[in-house]
């Protein structure tokens, strides 16, 4: 029988770049916006404070962008600072690479196994779907989600007990399945 275990993310990720206040390096994000008119081109903003000093910082969604070309929905979700669109513009590839930014998920997510009576089984098949793109180290998802240390997952996967399509070494951020056997 399948498994589905579930990576959530429970907050916004911390936003990787240099505060030029106070030398830190993480800024929080909390989903407010700030939209700028200029005649018929908007600019948008997504802003983020610094953990350590408060200092703002802006991560350009878009410049100089004519007002038609934009979805009013869009407009909207941004006037009301929605949660949601940050963190979707966040995950945006495109959004972080115009702004040059990384994004640290350590502490932003959890995973959900539902439930502990999977674990007594002698063949385990599991399948982790992720509902943001969240990289994690799939040893790491399967230690937690199945009590084990890292070492020892480590060492079923060297004895062939545990299986996977995907290098269990690095990291993922997409679905993936694993097998394990006692």
């Amino acid at each position: 029988m399948l498994n589905n275990w579930f990576v959530m993310p429970t907050c916004l990720p911390l936003v990787i770049r240099r505060c030029h206040a106070c030398a830190s390096e993480r800024f929080r994000a909390n989903g407010k916006f700030r939209v700028n008119a200029n005649h018929k081109l908007l600019d948008a903003w997504l802003l983020a404070l610094c953990t350590a000093c408060g200092e703002t910082t802006k991560l350009t969604v878009f410049e100089r962008t004519h007002v038609r070309s934009v979805r009013p929905d869009l407009l909207d979700r941004m006037h009301d600072n929605s949660l949601a669109l940050a963190g979707r513009l966040l995950q945006d590839a495109a959004v972080r690479r115009r702004n040059h930014v990384a994004l640290d998920w350590d502490g932003a997510w959890r995973l959900d196994t539902g439930g502990t009576e999977h674990l007594d089984r002698e063949v385990i098949d599991v399948a982790v779907r992720f509902a943001a793109r969240i990289p994690v180290r799939p040893a790491r998802l399967i230690a937690e989600g199945c009590g084990l240390s890292r070492g020892e997952v480590g060492r079923l996967v060297t004895e062939g007990k545990l299986v996977s399509a995907v290098r269990l070494s690095g990291k993922v951020s997409g679905d993936f399945t694993f097998t394990l056997k006692r």
